[in-house]
């Protein structure tokens, strides 16, 4: 199920270890840095899968729907920094610096494979954050936004040059279940069946069902829906058009199908979705 992630404070930081079976796909208003120090997973950011590898740094801007997929016989160990982007700009962005941002808001959501120096200097960086922010105490609070602050300056430093070589994988089980990820993210809205895909990707389509729940921890099918309901939540928070007119656009046949689906997915219909999220000017205000 795929489903808004709330986070109520404007920063957190939380470093875990733990053997989790499935974790389903998100979207939030915060954005994200993530840190990968060990375990087995991959990770899928709407139309790319990335596998992790530790010392992997993720910068997210949330909305994109994303989740990670994790092998439960392996330690998943991971820190996560959410923050909203306006408080960093009203209290920690200085006059003095570039918009530190930009990362986030021109990449999106960018990997960075770190080694060295680099990789030290981060997880020594992390590991001071979480203990600031565990104290209660107002001066600890500063230095959290001090050290976020040369934190971000020096993640804008490695997103220089971020990364252009072509998606690497370790197998071709990856690299076919991203050729089915971004062929879904093309075709989503129009009908779509396994054969389709088997001549279309020149695979079995057998083969495809198999891999593609090996390596996500889903079907193929329920991969399309998610995808759909998000193409469904946007349009409704997004635009004036008639819930039955989005409900073709996203690719499903029967508004009552739809219906069923998307309170399935959100716990809403999307009546009372569009009603909940819709601001005034028809703006997105969350997902």
């Amino acid at each position: 199920m795929n489903k808004q992630h709330k986070i109520q404070k404007p920063l957190t930081i939380g470093t875990s270890t733990s053997f989790i079976t499935s974790i389903p796909y998100h979207s939030h208003s915060h954005y994200e840095i993530y840190y990968f120090h060990g375990g087995k997973a991959n990770y899928i950011i709407n139309d790319r899968i990335y596998v992790l590898e530790p010392g992997n740094l993720l910068l997210l801007h949330g909305m994109t729907l994303h989740r990670a997929h994790i092998d439960p016989g392996v330690a998943y160990h991971r820190t996560t920094i959410h923050f909203d982007p306006l408080f960093f700009k009203q209290f920690i962005q200085p006059p003095f610096a570039g918009d530190l941002l930009i990362p986030f808001e021109k990449l999106q959501n960018v990997r960075l494979q770190l080694q060295g120096e680099h990789k030290l200097e981060v997880e020594a960086v992390l590991r001071k954050l979480e203990q600031l922010y565990e104290l209660d105490d107002p001066f600890a609070q500063l230095r959290v936004k001090a050290l976020l602050l040369d934190f971000l300056i020096l993640l804008n430093q490695l997103c220089q040059q971020p990364l252009k070589e072509k998606q690497s994988f370790p197998s071709s089980k990856e690299l076919h279940v991203q050729n089915v990820i971004t062929y879904v993210e093309r075709h989503y809205a129009e009908e779509l069946t396994l054969e389709r895909m088997q001549a279309d990707l020149h695979l079995s389509k057998y083969y495809l069902a198999k891999t593609f729940k090996e390596v996500t921890g889903t079907t193929i099918f329920q991969f399309l829906m998610t995808r759909r309901i998000y193409q469904a939540k946007i349009e409704l928070i997004d635009s004036q058009s008639p819930i039955t007119d989005i409900c073709y656009e996203v690719g499903f046949k029967h508004p009552s199908h739809f219906s069923r689906s998307f309170k399935l997915e959100t716990g809403l219909t999307p009546e009372q979705y569009r009603k909940q999220n819709q601001a005034p000017n028809g703006a997105i205000s969350r997902l």
